[in-house]
């Protein structure tokens, strides 16, 4: 079998194909060859539109398929890592509202202090593993307060990586690890944190269903199987951020062991 793995990142998309068996690269491409636009229409802030993301995926699977000749046919598991803490906010028909607030935008860095001083450090650390900083939570804490129309009609949010699947799937979901990197996640009770639901007002509903990041996670839908030139129903079977990429690709697998990433 021939594994598809697809890494959206903020200044390129990237798509390569490996043997499951042997573990060798037998095609690889990003798109686009310069960076992806970025907006920023104040100091601080970093937008992108999530079809755009789309776009350059369409374009390096093709490359990928064009590398691969024939034996396209093969591949049959498409994996996702993504660039981490951005939102995208989608309507009932999971059309997108806004562009997709990214992981470098600084806007909510407020919004999550707030929550800190409320929930409390010990809270945060303990049950969240982290502070609410200027992640997903926030930001979509700030779309609440500058944005209450557009907010009233959100049906869920994603993450960029949920975004991708469901384009391949047309099912709207999220991992434990990507719930974790928004900062919604209780690790003591094993849920959504109630706390910080209630504190910064989110409905629960607003979350997609939750599943392992490895787990088949939705096939992938004939018209988009046939957009990408690939086989019908292929499995979606991992998804997860970048650094949990990272933690993996240097074997931290056990409870007890950490991955640590420095860098300016």
């Amino acid at each position: 079998m021939l594994l598809l793995g697809i890494d959206l990142g903020s200044s390129s998309v990237k798509a390569s194909v490996v043997d499951g068996e042997s573990g060798n690269c037998l095609a690889t491409a990003f798109y686009p060859k310069d960076e992806m636009k970025i907006i920023a229409h104040k100091s601080g802030w970093a937008e992108q539109e999530p079809d755009i993301w789309w776009v350059n995926l369409k374009s390096a699977i093709e490359d990928c398929n064009y590398q691969l000749g024939p034996k396209k046919k093969e591949i049959g598991a498409i994996g996702i890592s993504y660039q981490m803490h951005g939102l995208v906010t989608t309507d009932k028909d999971y059309k997108v509202l806004r562009p997709s607030i990214i992981w470098c935008d600084s806007r909510a860095v407020g919004y999550g202090e707030k929550a800190l001083k409320a929930l409390g450090k010990e809270f945060c650390l303990s049950r969240l593993l982290n502070f609410p900083g200027n992640f997903t939570a926030s930001k979509l804490s700030w779309v609440k307060e500058n944005e209450p129309e557009l907010y009233s009609r959100i049906h869920k949010i994603m993450l960029p990586g949920d975004y991708i699947a469901l384009r391949l799937t047309g099912e709207a979901v999220t991992s434990y690890t990507g719930l974790s990197e928004g900062i919604f996640w209780d690790f003591t009770a094993n849920r959504v944190s109630e706390e910080l639901m209630n504190f910064f007002g989110f409905n629960t509903e607003i979350l997609p269903l939750a599943v392992s990041s490895f787990s088949i996670q939705g096939n992938l839908i004939k018209n988009v199987a046939a957009e990408l030139g690939l086989p019908q129903e292929i499995p979606v079977s991992y998804r997860a951020g970048d650094q949990p990429n990272n933690a993996l690709s240097l074997n931290v697998l056990n409870p007890g062991e950490v991955a640590a990433t420095a860098g300016t």
